[in-house]
């Protein structure tokens, strides 16, 4: 089951804040006219009597506690810093299993939430890029790869190589990849150093495992999307380029590593960038 935190978050702050609103305009005012009729009776100020008039019912005063909070997440997850967490291996070996990411979400524009309009353009991807986006054949799904390809570029990838408008990306074997925990089915896999445009990751690749081969065209407004996983990633070989408004955001840090068939935390991984 897919949760829509930014539509529970933005419902969550829309009604705590108006809860507040309701109280500020309409219920506060009133309790304060009851207290005001019993203190021209006579009644002391401090009486258990006013002062149960003037008692704010308990939910307002959840709703005045949560909505400062809910806001500040709102507005720090949807525009600025949001965490995922890997699932797979699809990018494997720059992201692991068990890997908790941050992404920067106006590196390539400030989006509305939940409508995800985006109202300030800032930046666009640039080749090399890791990024999350929801997924094209079903949008409530995120995924994260590598940007490959670039509006108007041509893409192929024969026998392993990629190429970039008939160029070839050069790889510098880089050893046999031992893997571990839940990344340990990829041992075995040959590791390779690549270099997109300024910046350098490894992949990995199973060189007798066959793959799907050919050129594709990417579209205006579109990016070619694959994962460092060559041979174990579900890209656009296989269903197509990603459209701009897809977009969530730029993936910069590892910030916790958690792979219970790796025995909990890889301390090493922990503020790791992302390159």
């Amino acid at each position: 089951m897919n949760i829509d935190f930014p539509a529970i978050l933005v419902g969550a702050t829309l009604f705590t804040g108006l809860a507040w609103a309701l109280d500020s305009l309409l219920l506060a005012p009133a309790r304060n006219r009851k207290a005001a009729v019993l203190l021209d009776s006579g009644a002391s100020a401090e009486s258990e009597q006013v002062a149960s008039v003037l008692k704010e019912p308990t939910w307002v005063e959840y709703c005045k506690s949560f909505f400062p909070v809910i806001l500040a997440v709102l507005l720090l997850r949807s525009f600025l810093v949001e965490p995922f967490r890997i699932p797979s291996g699809s990018m494997m070996p720059t992201l692991e299993v068990g890997d908790f990411i941050l992404v920067n979400k106006f590196a390539y524009g400030i989006r509305l939430p939940v409508l995800d309009t985006k109202v300030i353009g800032i930046g666009k991807p640039a080749r090399g890029d890791v990024v999350v986006f929801r997924y094209p054949k079903n949008e409530t799904i995120d995924y994260i790869k590598r940007v490959v390809g670039l509006p108007g570029d041509r893409v192929g990838y024969y026998n392993k190589i990629l190429y970039i408008n008939g160029k070839a990306i050069g790889q510098v074997p880089a050893g046999v990849y031992i893997g571990k925990g839940s990344g340990v089915s990829m041992s075995g896999a040959s590791q390779r150093m690549e270099m997109l445009g300024d910046i350098r990751h490894d992949i990995l690749v199973r060189p007798r495992t066959p793959g799907l081969e050919g050129e594709y065209v990417v579209g205006e407004d579109e990016y070619f999307m694959m994962g460092d996983n060559r041979d174990n990633s579900n890209d656009s070989r296989y269903w197509g380029t990603v459209p701009e408004k897809n977009l969530v955001g730029k993936a910069f840090r590892v910030w916790m590593n958690w792979d219970s068939a790796n025995g909990g935390i890889e301390w090493d991984r922990l503020g790791m960038k992302i390159q």
